[in-house]
């Protein structure tokens, strides 16, 4: 992504509803490497900021300050919690409570940003314009922590290299994809380490798509974790997921192409991996056609 810094504009000047005109207020937001979020209301006017969890009655409030330039501001710290899902932005003021839109967003900090390796709780949080053009905020909270880098599908065969953090993967390490809607049905690869909690795996598609013939051919869909002590090692799975960057929504952003997988002495399947709505990896296995 080159455009770290998003803005919405009226003519010359940012959206700046007042209690008077009804119109929402505009609301800039900074994000920091370390988690925190820094917001500025560009009118003056409301008293605080309310963040509420979608789906939830979890609620957080942040009370308003005059910034250096004079419009109220609110910093989210990074230590202040924030539970995983997404929050709506709101602007709490003499007229009740009312959502926010999104002024500037500036994501500069998120780029390829490194978690502290001492910390053992990895927190994401990236402020984004919804589908109807307000702010919301999503939120991520991982113990350990499995970030996603290159997908490579070729040779029969799907590589995930990735890094952990949080944890160290041991010599028993695994990623075990498990079978959405099939709870106990999982296939386990061992991992291959490089330090630095660094690790790689390739999972054979047609392992994935074994039976997919007599589920009436649909579709299987793994969801991918790692286990960094093994399958029999305890310890918490980490769900491989890809949240240290800019990106609230992956899913419709990164698509990766679907890759026949066989030996050549049969029709192949197809493997595609994708990230989920909550930028998690999962990968598709389509049974052969015709």
């Amino acid at each position: 992504m080159k455009v770290k810094e998003e803005g919405r504009m009226k003519g010359e000047g940012r959206l700046t509803g007042t209690s008077e005109d009804g119109l929402p207020y505009a609301v800039d937001c900074t994000a920091r490497a370390d988690g925190a979020l820094a917001f500025t209301v560009t009118a003056a006017g409301p008293a605080g900021l309310v963040l509420k969890r979608r789906k939830s009655g979890d609620r957080v409030r942040l009370a308003l300050t005059p910034s250096p330039d004079g419009l109220p501001g609110a910093v989210l710290d990074a230590a202040a919690g924030l539970r995983e899902g997404r929050w709506d932005v709101f602007t709490e003021g003499p007229d009740g409570e009312r959502r926010a839109e999104p002024g500037l967003r500036d994501l500069r900090e998120l780029i390829d940003r490194t978690p502290d390796p001492a910390a053992t709780t990895v927190a994401a949080r990236i402020p984004y314009r919804t589908a109807d053009g307000l702010l919301a905020v999503r939120s991520w909270s991982r113990a350990p922590h499995a970030e996603a880098g290159a997908l490579t599908v070729r040779g029969g065969g799907l590589t995930v290299d990735g890094r952990l953090y949080g944890a160290e993967p041991g010599p028993d390490a695994v990623v075990e994809a498990r079978l959405r809607g099939a709870p106990g049905e999982v296939h386990r690869e061992p991992v291959r380490t490089g330090g630095d909690g660094a690790f790689s795996c390739t999972l054979p598609c047609r392992a994935l798509a074994g039976g997919a013939e007599g589920a009436g051919g649909a579709a299987r869909i793994w969801d991918l974790w790692l286990l960094p002590g093994g399958a029999a090692g305890g310890g918490p799975a980490a769900r491989i997921s890809r949240i240290l960057d800019d990106i609230a929504d992956r899913k419709s952003v990164f698509v990766y192409p679907g890759s026949p997988c066989g030996d050549g002495a049969e029709r192949p399947v197809t493997a595609t991996p994708y990230y989920t709505v909550d930028n998690d990896l999962s990968v598709r296995l389509d049974p052969p056609k015709g």
